[in-house]
């Protein structure tokens, strides 16, 4: 648990406040391990508490304890990533990090993601340039299991390791590539970028994902020698942070991981920084219209005395509202978004800007180059004032609190610091290298990265339109270094097996059943009626707090959807008191935020702060909320980044998916309509609509407060005295609307030329939300089918197929309309197939029902998952949102796990029957029309051409 002396500023946290414990303070330990150094909380400065070990296999561990919530996140950091990878072997690390999840010896295949499911928690895993790291959140009587699961597959998996596992995964990796690289906008850029800015024997000049080439080219013994170089308990971290008991911990630690051997020695990898020697062009067609000038220069690595300088010069350059590239190109309408950031990584960093232009003749990327080096070229004159900073330094003093919210952030600061630096304390020197930036600091990195030196710029333009690319390609990247592939024999894999005194194939049960304790509550009401419910949070010196005011989308006129919208994004604007700018510029200097957002039924006014400027921040809040400047100037801006969204929003193929539904089944209603509003809707509104929207709907009739944070009711309620007093008009009401009948099931088809990739979703009208009556049962009887990795779908359409990265489905429930859907984004050319997948999968479970093991799995899984639901200052605000918004009794949440515990199979079953059914459900698919029309025909469904509305 996190705790610091309030009134201290950034600027007094240069004394060392960790106290750092000897190793004649350390308790007696397990044979084999050895107490390195203990570090526990300053009152002067944010500090993760821990413990460092090492066993003698060379395996480090880091435990930090934090009993506020009965949880625990187990991480193991691997140090390795795609820059490990031999030329012509790319992708190798993410491709490994798929087949941790497959089985090893004693844990049989999908077993690690269904016991972990089972046992109430979440897991996953992630892959970068420089490490590989797999981790899970569960109840805390639950980690002796996963520490047996964690070195299982570390000393145990390569004889779980087929040709069949490794071909199902390959496809897995394919598709992966394919959903977030080849079918999505702009998805090709940074591979572009890294095959311009590095050489080809440098390994940040290939993505993480790797080259599909590559991936064919080898077989699964090129990848179990892969794991056998890398993947030893010498080249690892184990952190682990919760409600643990460090004696019992250490001791499952030495039991698991200690008879694990050594792997080859890892030597530290060299920083490799690159320059390149002149300008490089490339342009990149892909399916957009609004093109993008991307810019990088090559700058130093991570750790690098300047990176810190580089850091806050990329803010300055393009990281907000003060930004010179908003003030200079955002700000005049010149373009839809603009912005820079620092890309640092353990070899080498980059600095990268970057500019969308507006769709049509007005994206020239040649004359938006020219306007973004002379906004850059200004900087020299200019240089960087000393309010800026203080600003920056402000906003660092927050993030870093923030950042300690949850174990998981705690845990995944610790491993990071450990594996990158050997020093899992290296917040306070990272902190401590941020507050020694000076204006002359980022100057000279200015001077030494950017100013006068040679970039690579990036042109994305839409396809056959290279006349507006920044300048005619002048680079090709040379071809790729690719040696003669070597097949890996099977004698020339050196395995290495330890020997246990206990049975490992015996998994160990938890401990006794936790008891997750519902938040304390507070509420009172304001003097005008407004409603706020809070709950008191200690861990960090932060308040969150949201208020729902009754100005949602319901309640916008006809023929101006995204009027709400709208309107929230003024309230970010300038106000009669003070520009936008200002009021930026002091949320910064607070290391605070205040926004406004808008959904169905209302608008979210939300504003987190450190808990000592919260005063300060709730006067911001009352600014922006009371005294809007509505500004004609700003409005024009605004109301043309909406339209150019609209434009955006329209190439992707998850929205294409989600605004066929919604035309599907809401046809004729308000439901049916854009969140964002279309381009005839958003001509149609005018500023004075906008005024005329906040007048009406601006008002506390009807609003709630969610507070979560370090503060009373006592303290709170005073300082929210200017909202006490706040007046307006009476609550808005609605009129109830009617949705279609959707008697014959339809093939929906939205076209997208070309697609690598289908989006297949079939959906029917569901119920409004209900915390405790058929939604929620209908939710428990998905579980199975689409609500979890090993659910059938699934597992059908990934693990078993290869069709898809993920498969799954969902319910889900507003004031007035629900729906249901299950989704998947399948290669091209299994298009057909997958659909009949997910139609036979519908059949089975309405006609024959769950299982009994299928009804055990999910009592477990979904009544255990508490544990994980209260922890972080977010997840109690979205508790204490749902329990206003739908006027639900404070013991809610007890009866939905009574629900689960003593819902039967037959209700189940009865539920399957009446909502899986798949005749009830209409099929939306968007994709590459041409090809895929005639195949579905086959199925002998009627098939409707939809456009999307635009």
């Amino acid at each position: 648990m996190q705790k610091w002396i309030l009134g201290v500023a950034l600027f007094s946290l240069a004394g060392c406040g960790t106290q750092l414990a000897q190793k004649d303070a350390a308790p007696e330990l397990p044979e084999g391990v050895t107490f390195i150094e203990q570090v526990t909380g300053g009152q002067d400065e944010p500090v993760i508490p821990y413990t460092k070990y090492t066993l003698e296999n060379g395996l480090t561990v880091l435990l930090h304890e934090d009993k506020s919530d009965p949880l625990v996140h187990v991480d193991m950091t691997y140090h390795v990533g795609s820059a490990r990878e031999e030329l012509g072997k790319s992708g190798f690390a993410h491709f490994f990090e798929h087949m941790m999840f497959q089985g090893s010896e004693n844990v049989g295949d999908q077993e690690h993601f269904r016991l972990i499911t089972e046992a109430g928690g979440t897991l996953n895993g992630t892959t970068n340039r420089d490490r590989t790291n797999y981790f899970e959140t569960v109840p805390s009587n639950q980690l002796e299991k996963m520490l047996w699961l964690e070195s299982d597959r570390m000393g145990f998996l390569l004889g779980a390791v087929s040709q069949r596992k490794f071909e199902i995964q390959r496809s897995t990796v394919k598709n992966e590539r394919a959903q977030r690289y080849e079918n999505r906008p702009y998805g090709l850029v940074y591979e572009r970028m890294g095959e311009a800015l590095y050489p080809r024997t440098h390994p940040y000049s290939w993505q993480t994902i790797g080259y599909i080439e590559d991936l064919d080219r080898v077989d699964v013994n090129d990848l179990k020698a892969f794991f056998l170089r890398w993947y030893g308990p010498n080249n690892a971290t184990l952190t682990i942070g919760g409600d643990i008991d460090v004696e019992q911990t250490l001791s499952w630690i030495s039991k698991y991981f200690g008879s694990i051997p050594r792997g080859p020695e890892v030597e530290k990898s060299a920083k490799k920084p690159v320059t390149i020697d002149a300008d490089r062009f490339l342009t990149l067609e892909d399916n957009i219209q609004q093109p993008m000038l991307l810019m990088a220069w090559p700058t130093s690595y991570n750790g690098a005395d300047d990176e810190a300088s580089l850091d806050m010069l990329a803010r300055v350059i393009g990281g907000g509202t003060n930004s010179l590239m908003y003030q200079n190109l955002v700000k005049t309408g010149e373009v839809v978004d603009a912005g820079a950031f620092h890309d640092c990584a353990e070899l080498s960093c980059t600095m990268y800007v970057y500019a969308m232009g507006q769709s049509g003749d007005k994206g020239n990327l040649k004359e938006l180059r020219q306007k973004v080096t002379t906004v850059l070229a200004g900087l020299e004159q200019r240089g960087v004032n000393t309010k800026e900073l203080n600003e920056l330094k402000g906003m660092v003093e927050a993030n870093a609190i923030f950042g300690l919210q949850s174990v998981r952030g705690k845990v995944s600061q610790l491993a990071a610091y450990q594996t990158f630096f050997d020093n899992p304390s290296y917040l306070g020197i990272e902190l401590g290298n941020l507050r020694a930036v000076t204006t002359t600091s980022m100057e000279q990195a200015y001077m030494r990265y950017i100013n006068g030196n040679p970039s690579v710029t990036l042109s994305v333009v839409p396809k056959g339109n290279t006349a507006i690319q920044a300048a005619k390609p002048n680079f090709t990247p040379p071809p790729r270094i690719i040696a003669d592939h070597q097949k890996v024999a099977d004698n020339e894999l050196l395995l290495r097996e330890g020997a246990d005194d206990f049975d490992r194939s015996v998994m160990p049960q938890p401990s006794s059943p936790v008891e997750s304790v519902m938040p304390e509550l507070y509420q009172f009401e304001l003097a005008n009626g407004i409603k706020v419910l809070g709950t008191k949070y200690r861990e960090t010196p932060t308040v969150e707090l949201q208020m729902v005011i009754p100005a949602g989308r319901r309640f916008e006129p006809a023929g101006k959807t995204g009027l709400a919208q709208l309107t929230a994004a003024m309230m970010a604007e300038a106000s009669e008191k003070s520009s936008a700018e200002e009021l930026s510029s002091r949320l910064d200097m607070l290391g605070s935020t205040v926004s406004f957002s808008a959904g169905l039924y209302g608008t979210v006014v939300s504003a987190t702060s450190l808990e000592k400027n919260l005063p300060q921040t709730l006067a911001i809040m009352e600014e922006r909320l009371f005294t809007p400047a509505f500004d004609p100037v700003d409005f024009e801006r605004v109301k043309q980044q909406a339209l150019e969204g609209v434009i955006y929003e329209h190439q992707r193929p998850s929205w294409l998916a989600g605004q066929a539904t919604r035309e599907v089944l809401f046809r004729g209603t308000s439901f049916s309509l854009p969140p964002e509003g279309t381009k005839a809707s958003l001509e149609a509104i005018s500023l004075d609509d906008v005024k005329a929207f906040y007048r009406r709907y601006y008002t506390p009739n009807g609003a709630d407060i969610v507070v979560v944070g370090d503060v009373t009711s006592a303290q709170l309620t005073p300082q929210l005295d200017f909202l006490a007093k706040w007046q307006g008009q009476p609550e808005p009401t609605y009129t109830p609307q009617v949705l279609p009948n959707l008697s014959q099931q339809t093939l929906w088809m939205v076209d997208k030329p070309g697609a690598p990739q289908t989006m297949i979703r079939l959906v029917r009208q569901g119920l409004p939300f209900d915390a405790t009556g058929e939604l929620f049962e209908t939710q428990l009887a998905n579980f199975n089918l689409a609500g979890n990795f090993n659910s059938r779908l699934n597992l059908n359409l990934r693990e078993d197929k290869g069709y898809t990265y993920g498969a799954g489905g969902y319910q889900s429930g507003g004031k007035e309309v629900g729906l249901s859907v299950y989704y998947a984004q399948v290669r091209a050319d299994a298009s057909l197939a997958s659909l009949k997948e997910f139609l036979a999968e519908l059949e089975k479970m309405s006609s024959e029902g769950v299982t009994d093991e299928e009804v055990a799995f999910m009592r477990l899984a979904v009544g255990q998952k508490d544990a994980l639901n209260y922890e972080t200052p977010g997840k109690k605000a979205q508790l204490l949102g749902q329990i206003l918004t739908y006027s639900l009794p404070e013991n809610f949440v007890e009866t939905r796990n009574d629900i689960v515990a003593t819902i039967t199979k037959t209700r189940l079953n009865q539920l399957a029957s009446t909502w899986f059914n798949p005749k009830d459900y209409q099929i939306i698919v968007v994709g590459d029309a041409k090809s895929l029309t005639s195949q579905f025909e086959s199925l002998g469904i009627p098939i409707k051409t939809l456009v999307p509305k635009m």
